[in-house]
């Protein structure tokens, strides 16, 4: 899930619809930024000894964090996860940062077939542990590169890099940092703004673009139109949260509204590899700046 926070009517284009960029990527990401023509340094593709070589070359490790979920009938399960680590290679390619290994467990509150759930808890933990084994590594710059924006996993990986500082402070001197795509790429936060949270065509393009054999672009379904309304209205209205007393300080339970069967929560077939290019471009552009002003110190 890619809503960032902080859903069928017809399909008709929004209307301040996105538009293609103006001009394609040169040799530079950006005008002035620095280019480093390089592969990019994947952790697990990689030995021992091209490992402890590329410990000699950089000082920054991007951690791409997904999940595994339910994504719709045209969607895969790893299309959080994917969302991640495309970005962190693309980055990696152009600044020469390492890339670890994917998060590929986390939690995600949906309950449909497909979907791993895991304690945000032990998501937070995980997060600082990893961030540690990076730091004994020698790495100074260890970034987290959320593919999935739900409002539990954002919580959790907040205070599992919070809790990194807290319980090791002999790596004080290290820098961590989180990316959020939705600060830097103008194309998400006008996606949420049109109630494309959620498999829609945001997420869609972004498939179609770097991984188009993981698309069932002609099983595009929805859920029943009042169902998909009220999701795009709001992301989290796909739970059904009930209180055995109603009183305050009563702790409410939550679960996934069983009437929901689809999950997808905006306009999936508005999607176009055009904007799928479009928004990783945008994403990577911010991922390289990002890297760049924790490089210079």
């Amino acid at each position: 899930m890619l809503h960032f926070v902080q859903h069928d009517t017809p399909e008709s284009m929004p209307k301040k619809a996105i538009r293609p960029a103006v001009g394609k990527m040169t040799s530079k990401l950006s005008k002035g930024m620095h280019f480093y023509m390089s592969k990019a340094k994947i952790w697990e593709k990689m030995t021992v000894r091209e490992i402890r070589d590329a410990l000699q070359e950089t000082q920054t490790v991007l951690v791409p964090v997904g999940v595994t979920e339910q994504h719709g009938y045209h969607l895969t399960t790893d299309t959080d996860s994917r969302t991640g680590f495309e970005l962190s290679r693309r980055a990696s390619e152009v600044t020469g940062a390492l890339v670890a290994p994917t998060i590929t467990y986390n939690f995600s509150g949906g309950e449909l077939p497909g979907t791993i759930n895991i304690d945000y808890h032990l998501v937070a933990l995980m997060v600082t542990e990893i961030i540690r084994a990076l730091s004994a590594n020698g790495l100074k710059n260890i970034i987290l590169v959320p593919g999935h924006g739900g409002s539990e996993s954002v919580r959790a990986t907040q205070e599992g890099a919070e809790l990194f500082y807290r319980q090791h402070p002999q790596y004080a001197d290290r820098n961590v940092a989180i990316y959020r795509m939705g600060k830097h790429c103008e194309l998400l936060p006008q996606s949420v703004a049109e109630g494309d949270y959620h498999a829609g065509y945001f997420e869609t393009s972004m498939m179609m673009y770097w991984a188009p054999d993981d698309v069932r672009a002609d099983e595009i379904t929805l859920d029943e139109p009042e169902l998909a309304q009220m999701m795009r209205d709001d992301p989290d209205n796909y739970q059904l949260i009930i209180k055995n007393v109603d009183y305050p300080g009563v702790v409410a339970r939550v679960s996934q509204n069983p009437a929901i069967k689809v999950g997808v929560m905006g306009h999936p077939s508005r999607a176009t590899a055009e904007l799928g290019r479009q928004i990783a471009e945008e994403g990577t552009k911010g991922l390289v700046k990002l890297i760049e002003a924790l490089e210079r110190g």
